[in-house]
């Protein structure tokens, strides 16, 4: 599947090894059983979440789960020449893509989903959410708000 550029070009500033000429490397974590998407890391979000996973404490409950989440539940490779990634088809089957996919970024990932499981489900989490604010209310205030408020 072609990646759209702008996410190419995400995927080349978050991977310190890539140089022009070169195809920048990403992770695809693929999660657990709820998870209907792929979600795409830059090498340095993976190393980010990967740090935090390591902090945890050393045999922790929490520390081995999301080891299985991330690290045994992911796939790395690179984006070919042509702007293309190649996904093994047990990545396709798990989100039941057969044709088109529906891309989303979200800063340093983007998620790949199939279209119509990302319209049913996630777009109408977001509709109800919406449905659910005064209409004079505008999505944008909640930025200025802190964690937990």
């Amino acid at each position: 599947m072609s990646i759209p550029a702008s996410f190419r070009r995400v995927l080349e500033a978050g991977d310190p090894n890539y140089t022009e000429g070169l195809n920048p490397e990403l992770v695809i974590v693929y999660g657990d059983k709820r998870r209907k998407y792929l979600e795409c890391y830059t090498m340095e979000a993976i190393d980010e979440v990967d740090a935090k996973i390591e902090a945890l404490p050393r045999g922790s409950t929490e520390r081995k789960i999301l080891q299985r989440l991330f690290s045994g539940q992911s796939h790395a490779t690179s984006v070919d020449e042509t702007g293309r990634l190649v996904l093994p088809a047990k990545l396709r089957e798990k989100i039941g893509l057969t044709s088109e996919a529906f891309f989303i970024g979200a800063g340093d990932t983007f998620q790949i989903w199939e279209p119509e499981t990302y319209e049913t489900e996630e777009q109408a989490k977001t509709d109800k959410w919406l449905d659910e604010l005064p209409d004079d209310v505008d999505p944008l205030i909640f930025l200025d708000q802190q964690p937990g408020e």
